[in-house]
């Protein structure tokens, strides 16, 4: 380590990403007297590479959380409300429909494009002079003592911190240098991502879509357009990135079918593998993960970022429910054993949709489409799904 005196920090956030930004926003709401900062690897206010051309789907206590840290009022008018469902096996007679009325909400969640979350997060942080951000950089080394970690980072600065939250995403580097290990499991599998515009209004509906190709998840966005996530096999991928934007619209088309109606146009498209990661543990000493860093899952189910604003919500709690204990034993114990059955069925969850619509075998698809066919005929078992998009069932 330097001999130069560390800077001080009651803690720092790896990761200057939407779940670290994020965070910040939250933490210093809470408790403006924090002194905090961000090691971001990303030169920009907020990460480019982070706040990209995607969106998110936000659910219904998502928002309250959004709304409670101060970030909503800005973000409203941007998002698009989801206010029906649609889930359906192609080819096959399972479906089931999801509607906002049907449980008295609104809307059942909404979809926001992150650029637009970005600016505005970059907004709220500008204001906390106690938020210093270290970018470009990253964490070069740890050393723990009993009332600290102590970092350098890879321009020889160094800090001392009461608690270090680890927010990088998926393929975080600081996590192992940290002492964390993560369980891997690749589907052999890419998401393509991109917008859509439509020739008719959408309707306030998303679809979850399971055909031959993968799963296609269309999301409806403002100005007629859905934000697409379509599932398809590794050794498709070239191939479908390759097409020009005519032929890939009309692959969409074929592939996905007329349900959601006609689509015109496609924008910038943009692929990533997927896999299932989950960190072998929550928190170390004076060591808390959230987000991606912690559980990076499948997005069939557009559960990852609720998940994370979970893992926020939880440490703000514990952080405000014992100001004096950052970073300290029992807080982190509680943090942990607050989220860890939530991660669990999610993670759980996720990967179970993934093995069963991605297998194609007859029995399986009599199965699940016998399930989505119940599911239409009887409320009872739609409710769980309903809560699940609602963000109120965990």
């Amino acid at each position: 380590m330097s001999t130069a005196t560390p800077q001080q920090f009651d803690i720092v956030i790896a990761g200057g990403g939407m779940a670290g930004s994020t965070l910040a926003v939250a933490l210093l709401q809470a408790n403006p007297a924090l002194k905090l900062a961000i090691i971001e690897q990303q030169a920009e206010q907020i990460s480019s590479t982070s706040f990209d051309s995607r969106s998110i789907a936000l659910a219904a206590a998502s928002v309250e959380l959004l709304a409670k840290w101060g970030l909503w009022a800005e973000l409203a008018g941007k998002a698009c409300a989801i206010k029906h469902i649609q889930v359906s096996d192609r080819g096959h007679f399972g479906k089931t429909q999801l509607s906002a009325a049907e449980y008295q909400q609104q809307a059942l969640g909404y979809v926001l494009e992150v650029e637009p979350f970005g600016a505005v997060l970059s907004g709220k942080l500008a204001q906390y002079k106690q938020l210093q951000r270290f970018a470009p950089n990253t964490i070069s080394g740890i050393t723990t003592t009993q009332q600290h970690q102590h970092l350098t980072l890879n321009d020889g600065t160094t800090l001392q911190t009461r608690l270090l939250v680890i927010a990088e995403g998926g393929l975080s580097p600081s996590r192992a240098l940290a002492g964390f290990t993560v369980q891997e499991r690749r589907y052999q599998q890419y998401a393509v991502i991109a917008n859509l515009a439509l020739a008719q209004g959408h309707q306030h509906t998303a679809f979850e879509r399971f055909t031959e190709h993968g799963p296609i998840a269309l999301l409806p966005l403002n100005a007629q357009r859905y934000s697409l996530v379509y599932t398809v096999e590794e050794a498709a991928v070239n191939r479908i990135m390759q097409l020009d934007d005519a032929a890939f619209v009309e692959h969409i088309q074929q592939a996905f079918g007329y349900r959601a109606g006609i689509f015109t146009a496609v924008g910038r498209r943009a692929c990533y593998p997927l896999s299932l990661r989950v960190s072998g543990d929550i928190v170390r000493h004076r060591t808390a993960l959230l987000g991606n860093s912690l559980h990076n899952v499948h997005p069939i189910a557009g559960q990852g970022f609720n998940l994370a604003l979970r893992d926020i919500a939880e440490l703000v709690r514990q952080l405000s429910a014992a100001p004096e204990d950052i970073g300290g034993y029992a807080m982190l114990r509680a943090y942990q054993q607050a989220r860890q059955q939530d991660i669990n069925t999610v993670t759980t969850a996720t990967d179970a949709l993934v093995r069963i619509f991605s297998n194609r075998s007859r029995l399986m698809a009599l199965a699940r489409n016998g399930g989505l066919l119940a599911m239409t005929l009887c409320d009872e078992l739609k409710r769980p799904l309903a809560e699940q998009a609602m963000g109120l069932r965990s």
